[in-house]
């Protein structure tokens, strides 16, 4: 059982990134004509030999607005539209499989957005064709999409079987009526229990659940019974998200009523109530907002060392290509991160003359590359191996980051690291600011002139 210390959580609720990345988005520059034309070389020099790729595909369009979202995507209720995106999404696919090495295999595909249950199951049939005729998946690959449960039917379920998906993330965030009203997402809890039962029906078995805490008219006792609900349908991960306002970056949030929010302790209650509620109830807290329940994979990999983090979240997939398609995907393959624009007619207009569709680009320098491995190992592997950093990384680790080290007093005057002379070891309570830790080694965000905005980091 993790401690959870609401007064170190007051104490170390701050902004800063969720690191699905590092160097983090707000580091990716504008993409000009040649910043482009050297990726491409890159990406060519790179695919002379095999590598295992990753793919993901946005699929932007929701029938509705959630008013909490922060998402990149486009309301409509014109489901036609679908048609001329997958248009477009071959058309990049197009590019994209006309640099891969020929034995490079897919070891991961998925589907977010917006919402990939917009498209109707024949779209659905087509983006996966189109897939698996471009691209090299196997009988291992792991194949996940996301679910809004709302916007689903069991046809879906059917096709998304027959393409080859075997993972399934639904969107919860609340059960209580009152709450969905106030974040305009109304989802009776039926419609979740019968959307899981068909995934089941297909051997869609591995089940993951998205909360949120902190929405309006939330209190302590209707989130235990939306945890309480959804564990009634034994989910095999459970994503425990803090809801993070922001209104001056995500405009649809202007529109719920700041009045009805549960205060700062109230929400800080939530997080302790989550952690020991799913805990008790056979489930690991992984980390950041991830709990896994005790055997699966996730909760495996984190026990051996081999837990990873991309754009998706924890996986268990290291090292993998990742190329993303649609608009505002962001890809990181090799020393290269670049996001595709957000802007769905710009991203046809690319496309329409050939080009690929990059927006932001950023080529990481051996220090970025440095840090990210450091970073990565705070957030998977509760600790860093000095020793090892030194040793590929031919520097002395202890000098190298005499600063970082310095700003990591405080953490273990707290208890929530360890720092011996050969490693840095996070403990079971620090595992709940992982973030924290790891804002410690972030050249950028620590820079005087930086000055970002980020969701809290608890």
């Amino acid at each position: 059982m993790i401690d959870v210390d609401i007064d170190l959580i007051k104490k170390y609720n701050v902004q800063g990134p969720r690191y699905t990345s590092y160097p983090t988005a707000v580091q990716f520059q504008d993409a000009g004509r040649e910043d482009v034309e050297e990726l491409h070389r890159y990406l060519v020099n790179r695919n002379s030999g095999p590598h295992r790729v990753s793919l993901y595909f946005h699929i932007p369009f929701c029938f509705s607005l959630c008013w909490y979202c922060g998402c990149n995507k486009v309301i409509t209720k014109d489901q036609d539209r679908g048609d001329g995106y997958l248009d477009y999404l071959e058309m990049e696919m197009d590019q994209v499989a006309g640099l891969l090495h020929p034995d490079s295999e897919v070891v991961q595909v998925h589907f977010g957005g917006g919402t990939p249950t917009f498209l109707d199951p024949e779209q659905l049939q087509r983006l996966g064709e189109a897939i698996h005729s471009r691209f090299n998946l196997t009988g291992q690959t792991e194949f996940g999409v996301e679910i809004d449960p709302r916007r689903c039917t069991r046809e879906h379920i059917q096709m998304l079987a027959a393409i080859g998906c075997n993972r399934a993330s639904l969107g919860v965030q609340d059960t209580n009526e009152e709450v969905q009203q106030a974040i305009h997402r109304i989802q009776p809890f039926e419609q979740t229990c019968r959307v899981t039962e068909w995934l089941r029906e297909v051997g869609i078995s591995s089940i993951n659940f998205d909360l949120i805490y902190g929405l309006p008219l939330q209190t302590l006792e209707t989130f235990q019974k939306t945890m309480d609900d959804v564990l009634q349908l034994k989910p095999d991960r459970l994503a425990v998200y803090s809801y993070a306002h922001i209104p001056s970056m995500m405009p649809a949030q202007k529109l719920l009523n700041e009045e009805d929010m549960p205060s700062t302790d109230q929400k800080l209650g939530m997080l302790q109530l989550s952690i020991s509620h799913l805990t008790e109830n056979g489930y690991r807290f992984i980390g950041m907002d991830h709990f896994s329940r005790e055997g699966e994979e996730l909760t495996r990999a984190m026990d051996n060392g081999t837990l990873q983090r991309n754009f998706q979240g924890y996986s268990t997939l290291a090292g993998a290509d990742l190329y993303a398609f649609g608009m505002s995907g962001i890809s990181n393959v090799g020393n290269y991160y670049w996001q595709n624009t957000k802007d769905l007619a710009e991203y046809y207009e690319q496309l329409d003359e050939n080009k690929a569709p990059v927006f932001k680009v950023l080529q990481l320098n051996q220090d970025d590359r440095l840090r990210k491995e450091v970073i990565m190992k705070i957030m998977c592997n509760m600790g860093v191996n000095f020793d090892a950093i030194s040793s590929r990384w031919n520097i002395r680790f202890k000098e190298y980051f005499r600063d970082e080290l310095e700003r990591l007093r405080e953490f273990e005057q707290d208890g929530l690291i360890n720092v011996l002379p050969d490693r840095l070891v996070i403990t079971e309570k620090g595992r709940l600011f992982l973030r924290n830790i790891a804002m410690c080694f972030d050249y950028y965000l620590n820079l005087k002139s930086s000055a970002r905005r980020y969701s809290k980091t608890v």
